[in-house]
């Protein structure tokens, strides 16, 4: 079914409810800050971000907002309402110090929290806090780097001390992600939610840091997300093996990764490396080619050629890169089907979660009802269209907002 997409201020209303709920005190009154961070979509470049190559994303508009206020302690107390985070709902925890460091625990789902207080630049005092999303769960929008990204920007929004650099700050977020869920993600979640502009997508170049702003704000056409609703955890085995594989493609290659190999080079690593291994670096050679020449498309407004290179994506991603699923397959199948639909695929880390369909505005209802008829599981949709990256919000003009 079409999911109502609850627009930024519901979330910070709900959030300011949330907190005067756990705290007893009215957020405005209390002086509380909120930092919000987006989810994500990749529109194509799956895989090839902790390969040095480009990603191609573009920020949600389904956000997580971390609301509250300095304690005057050095401790941290922290609520959520999300009914998919593991209990206790409410957790604290003392504020990091060279004798006591902070350590991953549980609830997990505070475990992002912690990781981004951990590494937060000059430290920070105890806060309360509560934690309310829109961003999907477990569906590859990248939940977890939103709730780092909006944990950052609350931090800097009560200690007045503001990133200069963004990329640092994504920095800091994916490093958080690394020691405190184990889970060694590339760069593009926590950079497309720190950086994301309303009407572009985000072309990253995961070796440099450098990003492009790549206009997508045609009103005529959209980016409809399928939530297969079959859920993935990606700190289990299947990617960190993927990670080693193209490791080991690349040093049999003699090179510091596949961001420098060519599709000539493949070629030499036949009989040299397992067939699997030769696979997997098959997709991403090609996956970096495919997306360079993806954020030209979408320059020059060649929207038929941009789709055309989101099913090969797909393609590559099921046989080379092994990390599609039936149930995907499935909604891509029954999405490019109907007339008007440009291009769809999978998107995320894989085994689950979501697929992204690109696709005229006037042809996402006979898409939608298309899908319903064919897939065999219980789908849910996002209408999207490029949104902002991270952002602070003064609670007060939520206040009187109806």
């Amino acid at each position: 079914m079409e999911q109502h997409i609850r627009v930024e201020a519901e979330v910070v209303r709900e959030a300011c409810a949330l907190f005067k709920e756990s705290f007893g005190v009215d957020p405005e009154a209390a002086g509380c800050q909120a930092g919000c961070g987006p989810g994500r979509v990749n529109l194509i470049g799956e895989h090839t971000d902790y390969n040095d190559g480009f990603v191609l994303p573009m920020a949600l508009p389904m956000v997580t907002v971390v609301l509250g206020r300095c304690n005057g302690s050095d401790v941290v107390t922290l609520c959520t309402n999300s009914p998919d985070a593991d209990a206790p709902k409410r957790t604290q925890f003392a504020v990091p110090s060279l004798e006591k460091p902070l350590k991953p625990g549980t609830p997990k789902w505070a475990n992002y929290v912690k990781g981004v207080v951990a590494h937060f630049p000059g430290g920070c005092p105890g806060f309360d806090a509560v934690v309310v999303s829109s961003v999907p769960l477990g569906g590859g929008l990248s939940s977890s780097a939103s709730l780092e990204v909006a944990t950052y920007t609350f931090l800097e929004a009560i200690t007045g001390r503001k990133c200069q650099k963004l990329s640092e700050k994504a920095l800091v977020c994916q490093k958080a992600e690394h020691e405190f869920a184990g889970m060694p993600c590339g760069i593009m979640d926590q950079f497309i939610s720190v950086m994301g502009k309303q009407g572009n997508a985000l072309l990253i170049d995961c070796r440099s840091l450098e990003s492009r702003l790549v206009p997508l704000d045609d009103p005529e056409l959209v980016v409809l997300v399928t939530n297969s609703n079959i859920k993935h955890e990606l700190s289990g085995s299947e990617y960190p093996t993927r990670r080693r594989q193209c490791q080991q493609a690349a040093e049999a290659l003699g090179k510091k990764s596949l961001r420098d190999a060519t599709v000539a080079d493949l070629q030499t690593l036949q009989g040299r490396v397992p067939a699997v291994v030769l696979q997997r670096a098959r997709h991403v050679v090609t996956e970096i080619r495919r997306t360079q020449e993806a954020a030209e498309a979408l320059k020059a407004r060649d929207y038929s050629r941009f789709g055309t290179l989101m099913v090969e994506s797909h393609a590559s991603l099921r046989t080379d890169y092994e990390v599609s699923c039936p149930e995907l397959d499935q909604l891509v199948n029954a999405a490019v089907e109907v007339e008007g639909v440009l291009g769809s695929r999978m998107t995320g880390g894989g085994f689950g979660g979501c697929t992204v369909t690109f696709v005229y505005k006037n042809a996402v209802q006979k898409v939608m009802q298309n899908i319903k008829s064919k897939y065999k599981g219980n789908p849910m949709f996002y209408i999207c269209t490029p949104s902002a990256g991270a952002r602070i919000h003064d609670v007060r003009k939520f206040a009187t907002v109806e």
